[in-house]
């Protein structure tokens, strides 16, 4: 036997040795939270208020992976310079938890949040731990409301040692129809 087909074999072996129990049961199936996150579809126009300036941006969302993950990728500009980031977010259903994973241009470091969605306020808040505006390690929240189905706003938070949270920015989204 060749060593790459080795290889293959024993990553299958050892991929098959630990799949969660449930896949015995086949592949999961998003459920009505995911539903939640599918409302987002589509191409927004955002406006991004930060620091007192304003910028224009430009987001898309769409479902894949089977329907359990969003993928978000967004385009504008901070401070004069092009930026862009892609998002990923899902419903742990083991956990309970929505997930947000956030890369971008302005650092090679990754956020990650979790949290929870109030139905009744239509308010996703999420927390986590990322790079903050110096570099360093910091926590921040974020707060996404579904306004109506073409308007949505974003509010993200730094979290201070004092556990009081300051604005960092907001972005307000409509639907590109």
């Amino acid at each position: 036997m060749t060593r790459p087909r080795m290889f293959r074999r024993l990553f299958v072996s050892i991929c098959l040795s630990t799949a969660p129990v449930g896949m015995a049961q086949g592949p999961t199936q998003p459920g009505p939270e995911h539903a939640i996150l599918r409302e987002l579809e589509g191409t927004w126009d955002a406006v991004v208020k930060m620091e007192g300036h304003e910028s224009k941006a430009t987001a898309t969302y769409k479902m894949d992976l089977g329907g359990l993950w969003l993928i978000s990728n967004f385009q504008g500009n901070f401070g004069g310079a092009p930026y862009q980031g892609h998002g990923i977010d899902g419903y742990d259903q083991a956990r309970k938890k929505y997930v947000s994973y956030w890369f971008d241009s302005m650092t090679s470091a990754a956020m990650a949040f979790d949290g929870d969605y109030d139905a009744s306020t239509k308010t996703l808040t999420m927390s986590g731990e990322g790079p903050g505006p110096d570099g360093k390690p910091a926590k921040f929240k974020t707060i996404t409301r579904n306004v109506d189905k073409n308007h949505h706003t974003f509010e993200m938070l730094t979290v201070g040692k004092d556990g009081k949270d300051t604005s960092m920015m907001k972005i307000e989204y409509s639907r590109r129809l």
